[in-house]
C-alpha cells in the first residue's frame, strides 16, 4: 500500500500555531500518514528576515512538533542547501520514496502565484497540490488542486517576530519550547 505523506513548506522564522493547524488539519482531512514540516534553505521568493540560521529554524520547527506523532520534520532542502524550487524536492523526494504520494500543502497567497511557479505544468503531473485559505486570499485557480476548508488564523511570522521585537506576548501563538528557545538565542530582539 502507498504511503500518503503532507509537505508544508516555508522559512517557519519562526514556526507558529497556524503552521501547526493546517498541518493537522490537512492530514486529517485527507486522512495522510503524516505531514511534514519543511524548512527551504533559500527560498526563491522571499528573503529570510532577523539573520537566522537554518539550523536554528530547524531547531525551532523540531521543538514545535515535538509532542505530535504525525507531524514530522523534513530537511531535503536544508541538507542541499541554497536556493530550491519545489518541483526540484518534489522530484528528489519522489526518487528517495517511490512507493509514497506526496500531497504539497500552499495557502491562498501561494495558490494565485502558481501560473509563475517553476515547472508548474510537470509538478502538477506528480504531486498532489493541496490549498488552505488564508484570510483575504481565494482558492481560485486554474491549476487541478485539492482545496480544503479549514479554520483560519490570522497569523504570520512577521507578527510574532514583532511581538518579540515590540516585547509584547506571543503566549498561544507559539510553543512554549519554541519561545524558550527564541528567548534563549535572543532571537527577534531590536
Amino acid at each position: 500500500m502507498r504511503k500518503k505523506v503532507g509537505i508544508l513548506g516555508g522559512t517557519f522564522n519562526p514556526p507558529h500555531i497556524g503552521h501547526l493547524i493546517i498541518a493537522n488539519e490537512v492530514l486529517d482531512a485527507l486522512k495522510l500518514d503524516e505531514v511534514r514540516l519543511m524548512p527551504n534553505a533559500t527560498p526563491p521568493h522571499k528573503e529570510i528576515q532577523n539573520k537566522i540560521t537554518a539550523k536554528q529554524r530547524l531547531t525551532m520547527v523540531e521543538l514545535s512538533i515535538k509532542e505530535v506523532p504525525m507531524l514530522k520534520i523534513e530537511t531535503i532542502e536544508i541538507d542541499h542547501g541554497g536556493t530550491s524550487y519545489t518541483y526540484d524536492t518534489m522530484e528528489l523526494l519522489r526518487k528517495r520514496e517511490p512507493q509514497t504520494d506526496f500531497y504539497f500543502i500552499i495557502g491562498g497567497d501561494q495558490v494565485e502565484d502558481l501560473p509563475k511557479w517553476y515547472r508548474i505544468e510537470e509538478l502538477i503531473q506528480n504531486v498532489h497540490l493541496v490549498g488552505v485559505p488564508r484570510p483575504n486570499n481565494l482558492l481560485e485557480t486554474a491549476y487541478p488542486i485539492v482545496t480544503l476548508n479549514i479554520p483560519q488564523i490570522d497569523l504570520s511570522s512577521t507578527t510574532v517576530r514583532n511581538r518579540i521585537a515590540n516585547g509584547e506576548t506571543t503566549q498561544f501563538l507559539i510553543n512554549n519550547a519554541v519561545r524558550d528557545f527564541i528567548r534563549k538565542e535572543k532571537l527577534y530582539e531590536t
